[in-house]
Parts: structure tokens; sequence; C-alpha cells
């Protein structure tokens, strides 16, 4: 028989037992990561950043959930990301940020140039105490003499990567640097880009666009022109006004930097079954392509060239080049892109570009990586594009080894942050 003595004797366990359920409940709860990320859409390489990453997340540690928080989600690119990652929870206002920064575990900053929402991680640490880390930046990423403003934020941005759970660098010259100015964090090491892990998809658009300029998969070739500095002052959503020391240096270097790229094309037409899309990275390039490469093609081999005429987002891009037997170009994420697939790619870097480009050579593709400062790798760039076009089936052998390093990084990172996260 349950007597009144029986209750009170238990009454301090029972106590006991129900103060500690709220904190079972919390230990046990879904961990909320914020993603730091998305930090412009004219280029599908820095859209690229994001989809990446949080792929990596949806692949590795599927139990968390993800909130993004951008830069810039607009020109039809939240829209792609929803499509892609529905559940996904992207947080743009003062009081989505608030709420955000009170419910969320960690905050995660994306890939990028640099780290570049210094201020925005410096008042999570600030404001919240709690962890976070760093996921493949260039460091300190800016070219040439820094500026005052940048100056007078490095020492920051060396506190905020010491006190971080970890600080991942895509390039191994960044890592280095990182070292020798100071950075003391307890995991330091190299990281690819998240753009390699890209798995947006268009195939309607893609095949669409191949089947009215007669490009068949796995017989073309894509090809990106650049210059030596982003032209942003040419695009009206930019709002920015010429800078005439970049333009001139743009206008000093843009045929030195892609003659070699034009004379690959020539000879990939006239030697091989392969046909040439001339295609951009961020917008700027659309009108570029044409001026610098396509116009100033022989007239027979512009009949196997296409110029791809306007910008596109990064689904039909990523969709384009899976049905491509690989490029060639200056630019640097749609190579990423392609490597993460298993595509060939080559890159072509200048120093301008700062030290972005050696993750090639990081991770085992420097046969592929050419300095367009160096004149005997200039001349080697044509040829190596030539050999590409020959040869798909070693080009992808290449290929696949570059990708599968970059995988066994991927899931080695995504393991440190699970276990931070737990």
């Amino acid at each position: 028989m349950y007597t009144r003595r029986d209750f009170l004797q238990q009454t301090p366990g029972l106590i006991a037992l129900l103060a500690g359920l709220p904190a079972l409940a919390r230990s046990g709860k879904q961990k909320t990561i914020l993603l730091r990320s998305s930090w412009q859409t004219v280029n599908i390489g820095d859209i690229g950043h994001t989809p990446g990453v949080l792929a990596l997340l949806e692949k590795h540690i599927p139990g968390a959930a993800v909130r993004l928080w951008p830069s810039s989600v607009d020109n039809g690119v939240k829209e792609m990301l929803m499509k892609r990652f529905p559940k996904l929870q992207i947080v743009q206002t003062p009081e989505e940020i608030k709420t955000a920064f009170t419910e969320c575990d960690f905050l995660l900053h994306g890939s990028g140039p640099s780290l570049t929402a210094r201020k925005d991680v410096q008042r999570w640490a600030e404001e919240t105490g709690k962890p976070y880390g760093i996921y493949g930046i260039t460091f300190p990423g800016y070219y040439g003499e820094p500026s005052e403003s940048a100056k007078a934020a490095f020492p920051s941005e060396v506190e905020l990567l010491t006190k971080a759970q970890f600080a991942y660098f895509r390039d191994s010259i960044s890592l280095a640097f990182a070292k020798d100015h100071g950075v003391k964090c307890p995991i330091m090491e190299f990281c690819p880009d998240g753009a390699f892990a890209v798995d947006l998809r268009n195939d309607a658009a893609a095949e669409a666009f191949m089947k009215t300029h007669g490009l068949e998969t796995g017989k073309f070739l894509c090809v990106i022109p650049r210059q030596r500095f982003t032209p942003w002052w040419e695009l009206p959503s930019k709002n920015r006004p010429l800078d005439e020391k970049k333009d001139a240096r743009n206008q000093e270097m843009r045929e030195h930097d892609n003659r070699p790229i034009r004379e690959a094309i020539i000879a990939i037409v006239r030697e091989t079954p392969m046909k040439i899309l001339i295609c951009p990275e961020d917008e700027t390039q659309v009108k570029l392509g044409k001026e610098i490469l396509y116009d100033k093609l022989p007239e027979d081999v512009k009949g196997k060239v296409v110029w791809r005429d306007r910008y596109w987002l990064t689904d039909e891009a990523v969709s384009t080049y899976l049905r491509s037997a690989g490029m060639f170009g200056l630019e640097m994420h749609t190579p990423i892109m392609c490597i993460g697939h298993g595509i060939p790619a080559i890159v072509g870097r200048f120093h301008e570009q700062t030290s972005k480009g050696v993750m090639w050579r990081d991770i085992g593709l420097g046969e592929w990586l050419f300095d367009m400062d160096n004149e005997a790798d200039v001349a080697k760039i044509g040829p190596a594009a030539l050999a590409m076009a020959k040869d798909p089936a070693a080009a992808r052998k290449l290929a696949k080894k570059g990708r599968q390093f970059v995988e066994k990084r991927q899931r080695e990172t995504m393991q440190v942050l699970k276990n931070k996260l737990s």
C-alpha cells in the first residue's frame, strides 16, 4: 500500500528528476548552424560557395539544422537555393538575425576571398560567446599594399582566427601566412574551397542551350577569359566609378593573358573534333569573351565556337560543365566546380588574383596550374589544353585524382565541425 510516508520519502528524488529534464532536453536537441556566406550574385563562383557548404553539411552532418545569413541572394539565387535546400532558413532582417543569434549554436564563416564577414564574426563572438569556425578562406585576401582600413582590421582578424574553433584556409600560402603572422588557432589546416561540393542542377536549361547551338555531350570544351581586375564599374548594379589604375592594368595585360587561350581554341578546333563554348564566370566576362576571344578568331574556326551571349546562374552552369569534356581559361571557380564532379579543368592565374590559385597544386593538380606572370608557363597552357582535348580519358583520370583528394579533406573537416557541435 502506497502511504503518505512513502510519498514524502520519494518526493526529493522526483523533484531532482523533474529539475533535470530541461537539461536533458537541451543536451539532446538538434544543433543549429548559422552559415555566414553568399557574398554576391554577379559571379557564379561566389554564388557557389554557399550551396557547396550547404551540401557538405547535409551530407556529413544530417542531424543539424542550418540557417543562412547572406550578404546577397538576389537575381534568382534565393529561389535556386530554396529549390535545392527546401528546409533552409534564410535570415536577413535585423529581427531574424537577432533570433538566430539566440537560437543557433555555432557560426560557420563560409568560403571566400578573405575573412569577408569579419565584423559579423566579431559581433557573434561578443554578443553570444558561442563557438565559431572559418571554412576555406584566402588570407589576408588583398592584392598589393593593403589599404589603411585593411591594416587597421588585420589585428582583429588575427585575434578572431586565433579564437575560432578551427581556421581552414583554401590554399597553402594563406595557411603559411596566417601561421607566420601570429594566428594560433588550435586547428589550422588546408581545406578546399566549399564550391567544390556544389551539386545544383538545371539540366533542362543546359540541354536546351546545347541543342540550340549544336553542342553534344563530351564533344566540347568550356573556355573562360579574364582580366587582371574584374571591372565592376561596367555593371550598373554595382554602381562603382571607373578605377583608372585598375582599368589601365587591364588594358595593358588583357591581350597578353588571353592570347594563349585564343591560340589554344584555334589549335583545338583545327586538330580535334572538339567544339568550344566561350562562357562567363561573372557578368563582365560575357562582353569580354566576344571581344578578346570570339571576334579575333579566324573564320574557319568560328564555325565550331559558341559564344554565350548572356550571364547564367550556377545551376545551369554546372549542368553544362557536366556535359563537357573539360574546361580551361583564367578563372578559378568554374575549374573548382568541374573538378568537384571529376570534369578536367586547367587554371591560368596571375598575381592580382591573390594566392587562391595555388590550391590547384595543393590538391595534386599542379600540372594543370599555369602562372601567367611566368612566360614559360604562358607558353605551356595552350599545349596542355590541346592535350586535354586529344586524350579526354587521361584528363578524366587526373581530374578524378584531384576530386578524391578534395573529398577526403571534406570528410575530415566536416568531422571536426561535427565533433565541435557535440
